[in-house]
This record gives structure tokens, sequence and C-alpha cells, in this order.
């Protein structure tokens, strides 16, 4: 308990009332969820939405990590980010969130406020707003840590066609930045491994990628953020999908050395790592200069790479394959399983 201004007695941990239904519970949403969030309006059990244009993305996700602060981020700014990510590869514009959050009895309330606000901060920078939401409330034990879950709307960009059915031999694989960093920062802050100079690259991609299908539209063939499983997974996703054969060079994938030098201590490969504020797109390779610079020239783009193309489709063996800085070749597989130990 804490004392607020006047003596009255203010809780300083969740409680199982906070997800009661009751006045604890209002109280609870109007003081520490509302103020934050004006897009809620007025809270009836449905946002009613009126979307422009062609059509609508939507999505949905839920998001667990230990701890739910690391460097560079937070679960948070990853639960927003992440969501809006996943409309913005799809060729939207992101729009409209709602937030559930699942938080065990005992958790102290300053950690929620933290985890909030950096919601409230990264639905701001990112343009969206949180419209619906809901708090549950789970016996002390029954929960480590948080759970939240977000659901996203966009509006799609005109012109935006992205397909995997629309990948031609030839097309240009793109990535919008240097991979792996933030699985390699959760682990470190979760077992203090001492990579502290290391920051989750935990951010949004939605101006990056609307600048890509904006202004080249149709050539835009494919997109996908490289989460869970990083760059080789989202590949061979891709080369299933489209029956595709791929070629990346290993010298054109940007990875900071310190990433790479992490990976290596602890026996990863970098290309199975986790981004979380990364895509990978497929461009039709006559525009793929074109994209290359104009991403170049946007906040965050700077380290954007062309890592390979497509060289067939149609193949009944679709491949991902790398050129190592070696000289040989190597084939990029799905993993059994994830890497050891997982962060989420």
């Amino acid at each position: 308990m804490r004392q607020e201004a006047g003596g009255r007695r203010q809780e300083a941990f969740i409680t199982l009332a906070h997800g009661s239904g009751g006045r604890l519970a209002a109280e609870f949403i109007q003081r520490r969820l509302a103020p934050l969030f004006p897009g809620l309006g007025e809270m009836d059990d449905a946002a009613v939405l009126r979307p422009k244009g062609a059509g609508i993305a939507f999505t949905t996700d839920s998001f667990v990590v230990d701890p739910l602060f690391f460097p560079g981020g937070d679960i948070g700014r990853l639960a927003v980010f992440g969501t809006v990510n996943d409309l913005a590869v799809q060729g939207a514009k992101p729009s409209w969130l709602s937030l559930a959050v699942v938080a065990p009895e005992g958790l102290p309330l300053d950690i929620f406020d933290a985890v909030i606000a950096s919601v409230a901060a990264a639905a701001k920078e990112t343009g969206v707003s949180v419209v619906t939401g809901d708090t549950k409330v789970v016996e002390r034990g029954g929960l480590s840590g948080l759970i939240l879950n977000t659901a996203g709307i966009g509006e799609m960009i005109p012109g935006a066609d992205l397909s995997a059915a629309r990948i031609t031999a030839g097309d240009a694989i793109i990535v919008s930045g240097p991979i792996g960093a933030h699985e390699v920062a959760v682990l470190s802050q979760r077992h203090s491994l001492g990579f502290d100079k290391i920051q989750s690259d935990c951010a949004q991609v939605a101006c990056l990628a609307g600048e890509l299908v904006g202004r080249l539209k149709d050539a835009v063939r494919w997109m996908r953020d490289p989460t869970r499983g990083g760059l080789a997974t989202v590949l061979n996703e891709m080369a299933v999908a489209a029956k595709a054969t791929i070629e990346i060079v290993e010298d054109q994938i940007p990875i900071e050395p310190a990433v790479q030098n992490a990976a290596d201590i602890l026996g990863l490969d970098p290309l199975y790592l986790a981004c979380e504020g990364r895509f990978v797109a497929v461009v039709a390779g006559p525009r793929a200069e074109e994209a290359l610079r104009r991403l170049k020239l946007r906040p965050g783009g700077e380290n954007t790479a062309i890592i390979g193309s497509v060289t067939g489709v149609d193949n009944e063996h679709p491949q991902v394959r790398l050129n190592t800085r070696f000289g040989s070749r190597r084939i990029l597989r799905y993993l059994a399983a994830d890497q050891q130990p997982r962060i989420c």
C-alpha cells in the first residue's frame, strides 16, 4: 500500500479486484489507461471504425518476453511495433490498435504504468490510435510477467499488391537493416551475459515500408518482418510460398560486428536470430537500385542492403542458398526447433 495526497491509501500492486469488473476495475481503466489513449472514446463494447480507400488489413498477436524491459525496448514497444509492422509489410498504413493486458496479482503498479506509458508513446510515434481493449488479472503465481495482446487495422496503400504468387526470377531481395540485435539484447539482459552495448532493433518499419510501396507500387512483390526464426526462416517461408530458389550473399547481409561476435560466443547463427524492427522485401530487379536509394535516404533505412535474388520459380524443391564469404555454398533450411534458449 502507499499513501495518496490527503491520506487516502492507494494500492501499489495489481490485485484480483483490478480484474473483477467492479468499481476498482473501472477506476483502474479510467485512471491508468483512458488518459493515455484518447482513441478509446466512450469505451463501448466495440469501436466503430470508418476506413477510407480500397481496403483494410487486419492482424493480431500476443506478446510475452522475459525480461519485460531490455536494452532498446520493452514489452510495450514490442507489442505496438510488432503489430504495426505486420500491417506495414502487408502494404497497409496502420491506423487502429486494440490492447488487451493480462496481469498477475501482485504485479507492482509502477511496472504496469511504465509498460502502458511505453505502449502510448509507441502508438504516438507510429501515428496509430488505441481504440479498444481489455484487462484481466490472474491469481498470484498463475503468470510470470505480463501478456499483451494487440490487434491492428490498417488502410491499404493504393497500388499495393503483395503476394508470393507475384515473385519472379530476377527479383531482388532487400533487408532494411542489420539483423539479430533484438534476440541478443534480450538474452544478454535475461542472463546477465555482458553484451550491454547491444541494443534491440525494436522499431516501427511503417515509414520505410510505406515509402517503398507508395513509390514503387506493384514493383514491390512481397514483404515480411523477420521476427521469430529470423532472416533465414522468412526466406524459407517465401521460397516455399513462391516455389522459388533464392540465392543470398553472406558478405552483403548487414550484421553488426558486436552481434556477430555475441552470436559466435553463444553458438548461435545470426541468420536465425529474431529482429523486431526490420523487414525483408522482394522487389522487381530493374527497380532494386531505386528501392535501395529511397530507403537509404529515410531515417532508419541507412543500412538497407540488397542481399541476393530469386534465381528461379515453380521449382519442385524450393530452397534458400547462401553463398559464403569463403566461396562455398550452404543451404539454409528451416530449423527443426527454436535456437535455444528461446526469448519468448
